[in-house]
């Protein structure tokens, strides 16, 4: 499935963006790594699910995002608002049980790829403005999971009921999400996607208790708290950053274009 996902997840990015191959090796090069991190990351996070209950598997995933996020970190606000994100997952996640040794492999090499896959997609959004780089690295994050997934299924890839599956999930868990994770990327910095992205196994144990009646515990309630308010704290001081960013390159604009006009005015007077 993860194979056909992403085989699918590309053929519809293509089809829509029609991307360039020639001409741009650095565009290519950035979309060769994030797809190899797509890739790898896929492969290795359904590795762990099938050896480790979800929420420890994901919680290990996050890992990536959360560094991402405590690297970037300049103020002592930065740190509580991922340590608070971290802190949450990590109460979503409490199962009790023991362990399997390769599961926790799989999916801390899943945290370390999707970290990597945060900044590599950072540099092809900005590469980038046309979206064409995200197909070029689905397409080429599919080239390598093949080998995979024709050992693993074989011709059961082809099953038409197992198509029409996997066609459904491509779309809905890989063409939209990573459409708008790169347009997020292009917005915000790394360290408050990093953050942000601890929403998902919040979102995750709410459509749980919603739909399927997953009931939580009293920590898991905590931890959906702590990975919501974290995630807008760190929104807003982003925001609150941002506009003192640009208020300040505007100051220096003015500033430069002021003294630009002085040095004009005494160059002409006579």
């Amino acid at each position: 499935m993860v194979t056909l996902r992403l085989v699918l997840a590309a053929l519809v990015l293509t089809a829509v963006g029609r991307p360039r191959i020639r001409g741009d090796r650095t565009g290519l090069g950035i979309a060769a790594v994030a797809g190899t991190l797509l890739a790898v990351h896929h492969l290795a996070y359904y590795e762990a699910v099938a050896r480790l209950p979800l929420g420890a598997a994901t919680t290990l995933e996050f890992l990536g995002p959360f560094a991402i996020a405590l690297c970037g970190s300049r103020r002592a606000p930065d740190l509580l608002w991922a340590g608070l994100a971290a802190t949450g997952v990590l109460l979503l996640s409490h199962s009790g049980s023991a362990l399997d040794a390769t599961g926790i492999a799989c999916a801390t090499l899943a945290g370390c790829c999707w970290g990597g896959y945060i900044l590599a997609g950072k540099r092809l959004a900005g590469h980038d403005p046309g979206g064409n780089g995200l197909a070029l690295a689905v397409t080429w994050g599919a080239l390598l999971s093949l080998p995979y997934g024709i050992t693993q299924a074989g011709t059961r890839l082809l099953d038409p009921g197992t198509l029409a599956v996997a066609a459904a999930v491509a779309v809905l868990s890989s063409v939209v999400p990573y459409t708008f994770q790169l347009e997020a990327l292009r917005r915000l910095t790394p360290r408050v996607f990093g953050v942000l992205t601890s929403l998902e196994p919040a979102v995750g144990a709410l459509i749980g208790l919603v739909l399927l009646g997953q009931h939580l515990a009293v920590a898991q309630w905590a931890g959906v708290a702590a990975v919501g308010l974290a995630s807008v704290g760190a929104t807003r001081a982003e925001g609150r950053a941002g506009r003192a960013r640009a208020a300040h390159e505007g100051a220096a604009t003015a500033a430069r274009t002021e003294a630009a006009t002085r040095e004009s005015q005494d160059a002409t007077a006579p």
